[in-house]
């Protein structure tokens, strides 16, 4: 394998460094905060220009074309600066990739230019349920065909971004006589449909700026030819698109654990104790080695997911391997940061208690880690069956 990156690749990576230390860096405090509304859409806005809400779209639709390595280095610089800012991006680059993986030309040509564009601040990906949350397949929600029409109903929870998105896939059953998993359908729906209602945002952990909202559908109508990809195929779609933003999420959680991490190493060589600076205890050494031996693997596995999806070869299970590490020393990466920085990592002046709150939901969203071992483990034993 070649580690080196391509002159596109380090392009991507570096603007999205620049962004996040000039842009994000700057207001992520205040954007935890306050959640201030109109300073996120104008950071969505920013990135929309710069090319970061269409990465791996064709330039034909208004994408930059790049792909799954460079998407993944800019999701980890991204969230460097803000984790926020980051699943935004991540979501919104994700339903970009499904519509033009399985979407019609009209579908494409409507929708994926008002996406890269920022028309649409954001997209959302209607998939989880109250009773289908790992298990999706257990979806309630319905669709059914009407005329020249179909009508959705319906409640998706937990939907990132849904208060300014401009589309919503959306996966419902449209033929509930086939066997679990096999009758549900994808569409399409606009903000503004009537009948599509937007609860609430939720009142979160972390990632404060990032709206994650309930979102209802009744007597939703939708034209037929809302309908994506082929009938009855959905969980497919659904399933594939997954693996794909595992590689998103185990890369924002890489760059929430490396700014945790960076900021507690300077810290460390600045603080005195007994006489002498925090970093020459072999203890806090070896905490740090470790921790960043541990990152540096979250880092290549990801970039090996990556590399597989953008050469069209199988990635489910290098995709959750990355995803469950990822996550999971990220996790432990902000509790170490926080620790190194004593009583001051639990005071709010200090940036590591934000990253510990931002970080902790990247080991449930996107499938939880008992899922991606789950996901690991089939693979693993289909692969000698």
């Amino acid at each position: 394998m070649n580690f080196s990156f391509t002159e596109e690749q380090t392009m991507i990576q570096e603007m999205a460094r620049r962004f996040a230390e000039n842009e994000l860096a700057p207001v992520a405090e205040k954007l935890d905060q306050t959640g201030d509304r109109e300073m996120f859409l104008n950071i969505l806005s920013q990135l929309a220009e710069l090319g970061f809400m269409g990465l791996t779209i064709d330039p034909e639709y208004g994408g930059t074309g790049a792909d799954s390595i460079a998407f993944s280095l800019a999701i980890t610089e991204l969230a460097r600066g803000c984790a926020s800012t980051a699943v935004s991006v991540s979501v919104t680059n994700m339903v970009a990739e499904v519509i033009q993986a399985v979407g019609s030309e009209e579908q494409k040509t409507t929708y994926l230019p008002r996406i890269c564009s920022g028309e649409y601040p954001a997209g959302s990906f209607c998939l989880t349920e109250a009773t289908a949350g790992s298990d999706p397949a257990g979806m309630r929600s319905t669709a059914v065909r009407d005329g020249d029409e179909w009508v959705l109903n319906g409640t998706k929870q937990f939907i990132s971004s849904a208060e300014y998105a401009g589309v919503f896939v959306v996966w419902a059953v449209t033929d509930s006589s086939l066997p679990r998993g096999k009758g549900i359908s994808c569409f399409l729906v606009e903000r503004g449909t009537p009948g599509l209602i937007i609860s609430k945002a939720e009142k979160k952990m972390g990632q404060h700026a990032s709206c994650t909202n309930e979102v209802r559908f009744e007597n939703c109508r939708v034209p037929a030819n809302a309908l994506m990809g082929e009938l009855n195929q959905g969980y497919r779609i659904a399933i594939t698109e997954l693996a794909g933003g595992r590689i998103g999420i185990g890369s924002l959680a890489l760059g929430v654990a490396q700014a945790a991490m960076d900021y507690a190493r300077q810290y460390i060589t600045e603080r005195q104790q007994f006489g002498k600076s925090l970093a020459d205890f072999q203890g806090l050494q070896w905490m740090l080695a470790d921790t960043y031996t541990d990152l540096e693997a979250a880092r290549l596995l990801l970039l090996s997911a990556a590399d597989r999806k953008s050469r069209d070869l199988p990635f489910s299970k290098e995709a959750s391997m990355a995803k469950l590490f990822a996550s999971e020393k990220a996790n432990q990466a902000c509790y170490t940061a926080l620790q190194l920085l004593g009583g001051y990592g639990y005071i709010q002046d200090y940036p590591l208690e934000r990253h510990a709150r931002d970080v902790r939901v990247t080991s449930i969203y996107e499938g939880t880690s008992e899922i991606q071992r789950i996901i690991i483990a089939r693979e693993l034993l289909n692969e000698i069956r």
